[in-house]
């Protein structure tokens, strides 16, 4: 039975004829892992804990920086520079303190993400990278888990729900991911603070309606959002009988290195730590260091020695570069600069490094960006 509490609270839920009290505390029992506490996975976790969902799983690892506040609601100003996990699972507590809030701040990886999985009902997939987006497709598909996606770019945004039997997977539909720095990220391209909030409200409305046992669910369906257009599309999605992961033949039976599949260069002797790196700048046999950002990143912040050359224009200016040199690579979080640095190793470059976790980890550990 629904508390005094409860009943308040969720009284205009209740009074839903589709809801009643039944839903109410449907909604009370089930569980809901949000993976990333980003654009898309602050407004899912604000809405499904205000509505009651029981148990809300939190996916994150990093730490707050001052440009995720134009579109990551469930943060403030104070927080900026502190672990996301703590301000979101704080947050999320003070909204509704009959909900449990699991902190989970870890990066999710092959070796433990069928543990962090197994024990909710949905999985919303709120992650902003290839990666992530492989790994928890996968994990859901072989727990049987339902994945709620959702996505967004600039003024655009998708959402679906991947289930099978009942409809398809994410590999259905993208079987291979996209060669590295193909497809801008939103630090590269921008995108409109308002798109992931509802881009995130419907992942939550999706979930909660798994949960409660009614409505259509977006399986087998891919919902388009376009804000500048203010347009609403909807595609087919089928099931792809030869899908590696739900198909009739599956050749995907446990969880594989997602980095590497998706062409990212593994952390080790390719990369180097801010503070190696800061000691070299100041060293006689200083390297060359490369900015693979955007200009208009590189406009509102770069290290000072070094020079711009985007990913996109770097194969067409190798010759602009000194052989036998050694060079380190930069981009914001470390992934764009990881492909630029396996790109110049490919091209003949012997002595190649990336910055580990960008120049957002550098200026974290305090030093000097240039504007």
């Amino acid at each position: 039975m629904l508390s005094n509490d409860e009943l308040q609270r969720y009284s205009r839920h209740i009074s839903l004829p589709e809801m009643g009290v039944e839903g109410q505390t449907r909604l009370r029992n089930g569980s809901v892992l949000v993976v990333g506490a980003g654009g898309l996975g602050s407004p899912s976790a604000l809405y499904l804990a205000a509505a009651g969902v029981g148990r809300i799983g939190l996916v994150e690892f990093d730490r707050l920086d001052i440009s995720n506040l134009q579109r990551q609601i469930l943060f403030d100003t104070p927080s900026v520079g502190k672990p996301k996990i703590e301000t979101a699972a704080r947050r999320l507590r003070e909204l509704n303190p009959t909900v449990e809030i699991v902190a989970h701040e870890l990066r999710l990886t092959s070796s433990n993400a069928f543990d962090v999985l197994r024990t909710y009902d949905v999985v919303l997939d709120a992650s902003d990278n290839f990666p992530t987006r492989y790994l928890v497709n996968d994990a859901c598909v072989l727990l049987g888990k339902p994945n709620v996606y959702g996505s967004i770019f600039r003024f655009v945004g998708q959402a679906s729900v991947f289930h099978p039997p009942q409809g398809p997977c994410y590999r259905c539909m993208y079987s291979e991911p996209p060669p590295p720095g193909l497809v801008p990220s939103c630090e590269e391209g921008g995108v409109l603070g308002v798109v992931p909030g509802l881009v995130g409200v419907i992942q939550a409305t999706e979930a909660m309606k798994f949960i409660l046992g009614r409505g259509d669910l977006l399986v087998g369906r891919m919902l388009l959002v376009d804000l500048m257009r203010m347009s609403f599309r909807e595609l087919r999605v089928p099931r792809n009988p030869d899908c590696v992961v739900c198909g009739a033949n599956p050749t995907i039976r446990e969880l594989v290195d997602y980095e590497a599949f998706c062409g990212m260069t593994p952390a080790g002797e390719a990369e180097i730590a801010p503070r190696e790196l800061a000691a070299l700048l100041e060293s006689p046999s200083a390297p060359l260091l490369i900015d693979v950002r955007e200009p208009i990143e590189w406009n509102g912040g770069h290290i000072a020695t070094a020079d711009l050359m985007p990913l996109r224009d770097l194969p067409a200016r190798l010759d602009e570069i000194e052989q036998g040199r050694d060079i380190v690579c930069y981009c914001a979080s470390g992934m764009r600069s990881a492909h630029a640095a396996t790109l110049l190793r490919d091209a003949g470059f012997q002595s190649v490094r990336n910055l580990g976790g960008g120049i957002r980890r550098w200026a974290q550990e305090g030093f000097p960006v240039e504007r």
